[in-house]
């Protein structure tokens, strides 16, 4: 009988070690510890119960520490996971690195005219530019798209969840500000 696994399980060693994957699980555990440090200097009020509003922090990071040692763990016996079969994406294409600078490049171009323009404007440069570098066609009607998300989206965050969204050129109009 042999000892290794068929082709596909996902249980089979694979040669050399997972770097993604390793990568990957050291980042969860790095997220959960990130958590521990910004819950603790959460500030908890002398009228707080037993569980306070450190809880949930605690909870949510210890979760995620462990799944990451559990990755990193089941990793290094050599368990990596099976590859998508229904995928419709050739892995032995490289990378579009043009694309993914583009869509970068539009991201930053997001966080930096937020304050100035106001979120709607940043989000559909954003949206426009995304639908943009990866060849949505027409333009125009991916600048129409990009606006009108925008807007809607404006509206269901500041207007109506009250959440403090900056407007822009848009703060006058009630519905708009939040």
């Amino acid at each position: 009988m042999s000892t290794s696994s068929p082709a596909g399980s996902g249980t089979a060693a694979a040669p050399g070690r997972p770097i993604g994957e390793l990568i990957f699980a050291l980042i969860v555990i790095s997220v959960g510890v990130v958590g521990f440090v910004a819950g603790a200097s959460i500030q908890t009020p002398p009228s707080a119960s037993d569980i306070g509003p450190k809880a949930f922090p605690y909870l949510v990071s210890g979760m995620l520490v462990l799944v990451g040692a559990g990755l990193v763990i089941q990793l290094l016996r050599g368990g990596t996971g099976v590859p998508e079969e229904g995928e419709d994406v050739d892995p032995n294409i490289a990378t579009d690195w043009a694309t993914v600078g583009k869509l970068a490049g539009f991201v930053l171009l997001h966080s930096f005219l937020i304050v100035p323009l106001g979120w709607p404007v940043a989000a559909a440069v954003l949206f426009f530019g995304a639908a943009w570098s990866l060849g949505a066609r027409p333009w125009f009607r991916n600048l129409i798209t990009a606006i009108v998300l925008a807007l809607v989206l404006q509206f269901v965050f500041a207007g109506l969840l009250g959440v403090s969204l900056p407007a822009g050129f848009l703060e006058g109009f009630g519905v708009f500000s939040g």
